[in-house]
This record gives structure tokens, sequence and C-alpha cells, in this order.
């Protein structure tokens, strides 16, 4: 008799712990303003909890149970919703961002993570999907992405004004110069372009070190080395416009005035600091120049400054070698 009464002592507070423990989980998820399913392996939705509700203006949660979760995503992210669910059967964590509609027609983006809940096998039993409403940064972005349009094509509209000014100012003067000018206005425009795809926030410095280097050297005649890394807005820029120099003095003296030259461009990156360097191989002898130019002065001061570091430029007889050195 007293086992017996042990026993359903035992029991009860087993079953008031689970209890607790249910109230409690169930707290946390309707507390959560994200939209949190649960998902059969097939993908249905088996629960969806009240913040969920809320953001899919849910009125009848019936509406949803034993729904595809792949119906709530529009066609052009029915493929990364169904590669992410695929991941998650498969024991790992998907993930995609995408927009779909409430059970109201609103539009809305969501950041999605969908994760296996394993069984007591060790095998995936369902699914936990969690969606994260975006559609206000997204609003911000997209604004942000307009501007940013804009304001390129006001530039290029400026650069092609000052470009026919400077036509017109340098009529009757050295050709070799106006050619210069108008090459560092398109080498401007490039970067700008480069720039405004990233909405002035940041750019690949591998992007950026190709992009400058495409016009004038064959991908053959190049060797492009170092761990990718996002510049800033203004370094970005400023490494752009000194690669265009230092590859326009190349064909005019050095490297790549013959046929057998090569450009070796290759960075490293610590925690802290940015090495860089330009080296050419393979050209004509090189000789000391004179008095520092315009094309020296955005090579080295320009650079150094915006990249806060030093820089050292050396004419040696197989090249010129230019090192960057900057803090991050």
């Amino acid at each position: 008799m007293i086992d017996v009464g042990v026993q359903l002592v035992t029991s009860n507070l087993a079953l008031a712990r689970s209890l607790e423990a249910t109230a409690f989980l169930e707290g946390v998820l309707n507390g959560s303003r994200d939209c949190i399913m649960v998902l059969s392996l097939e993908g249905d939705v088996l629960f969806i909890n009240s913040g969920g509700q809320l953001v899919l203006e849910v009125d009848d949660v019936a509406q949803l149970h034993g729904r595809s979760w792949l119906s709530l995503w529009g066609d052009d992210h029915a493929e990364a919703a169904l590669a992410a669910l695929d991941i998650a059967r498969a024991g790992r964590t998907g993930h995609f961002t995408g927009h779909g509609e409430t059970t109201k027609q609103t539009q809305k983006w969501w950041d999605v993570t969908i994760t296996p809940i394993f069984g007591k096998d060790g095998e995936p039993a369902s699914l936990l999907s969690i969606s994260r409403d975006i559609s206000a940064a997204r609003l911000v972005e997209l604004e942000r992405e307009l501007l940013a349009n804009e304001l390129n094509h006001r530039v290029k509209n400026v650069l092609a004004v000052v470009q026919a000014i400077a036509v017109q100012s340098f009529r009757g003067g050295d050709p070799r110069q106006i050619d210069a000018f108008t090459a560092r206005l398109a080498a401007l425009g490039t970067a700008q372009d480069l720039l405004i795809q990233t909405v002035w926030r940041s750019a690949s410095i591998r992007e950026v070190v190709e992009r400058a280097l495409a016009p004038h050297c064959q991908e053959s005649r190049r060797t492009i080395r170092g761990r990718d890394y996002e510049l800033d807005g203004k370094r970005a820029l400023a490494l752009a416009l000194a690669l265009h120099e230092l590859a326009t003095n190349a064909i005019k003296y050095g490297a790549l005035s013959n046929d057998t030259g090569r450009i070796l461009v290759e960075w490293s990156i610590s925690e802290t600091e940015l090495r860089l360097s330009w080296s050419e191989s393979g050209g004509p002898v090189v000789k000391e120049p004179g008095p520092s130019g315009f094309g020296t002065r955005i090579v080295t001061r320009n650079l150094a400054a915006e990249f806060n570091g030093e820089v050292d430029l050396q004419h040696k007889p197989a090249g010129i070698v230019l090192t960057l050195s900057a803090q991050l």
C-alpha cells in the first residue's frame, strides 16, 4: 500500500513538473514576436505560436493547421524555401531571406531559419521554422538603393560635363594630357559603379583590384592574390584610382609596355593590419623618374591619406614596387 502511495506521489510530481515545463515553454513561444512553427517532415504546419498568428494576420489558426509551409512563399522564393526544408530534413540548419503573403495578402519580407527537432532515435522527427519580419528594414534598404542609383546617375552626368569642359579647355594642347585626364575620369566612373552596387557602404578588395586592372591588362598577364576583405567606400575609391595610375604607367613605361611583362597584386590581412603590394616583372629596365607628377601624388599621398597608412613607392630596375601598410 505504501509503495502504491509513493508511486502516486512520484507520478503526480512528474506530471506537475511536466505541466510546469509545458506552460513555461508555451509562455516562451507565445512571448516571441517571431513567427514560430512546428512542421512535419513533409512540411505541413503542426503548430504556430500566437506571435506568428499576429504577424501572419491569422484570424483562425485552423487556416494553417495541416497546410503546406511551402505554400506560404511566393514563386520567387519557393526554390529557396524548398532547399532550406531539405537541409533541415537532413539534420542541418537551413536559412534564406524572402517575401511571402500573410493570410490577408499583405506582402512581407522574412528572415527564415529552419532546423530539425530530433527524436529519441537521434533522427529528425519534425522541423522548427522561425521567421522574423524584416519588412521595415527591407523597405529602408530599397529606398537607400533608389537614392544611391539616382546619385550615381547624377554623378555620371557631372563627370560627362567635366570631360566635355576639359576637352574644350585643352583644345590645341597636348593630346596625351587630354587622354590621361579622360582616362582618370573613366576610372573614377568605374569605381563609382562598383561602389553603387553596395550603396557606398563597402566593396570587395578583390573586385576593386580586378575591375581596376581589367581594362589595362589581360588576365594571363596579371596575378591577384589575397583573402577577400570588404573595404569602406572611401578606401575602395582611393585604391581603384591608385591602381589605375599604376596600370597606366605600366602600359607606358613598365611591365605592360612589352609582350612579356607581368603584374602581381597581392595582400595579406591580419586582425589589425592590411598589407598590399603592387610589383612588376618582365618589363624594360626602370629608371628613377624626375619630379613626381599628379599621378604619383594620387598613388602615394591620396592612398596613404584615405587608408591612414604608409605607402612606399620604389622604382626598381625590374619594375615599380608599391607597398601599402594600413591599420584596419
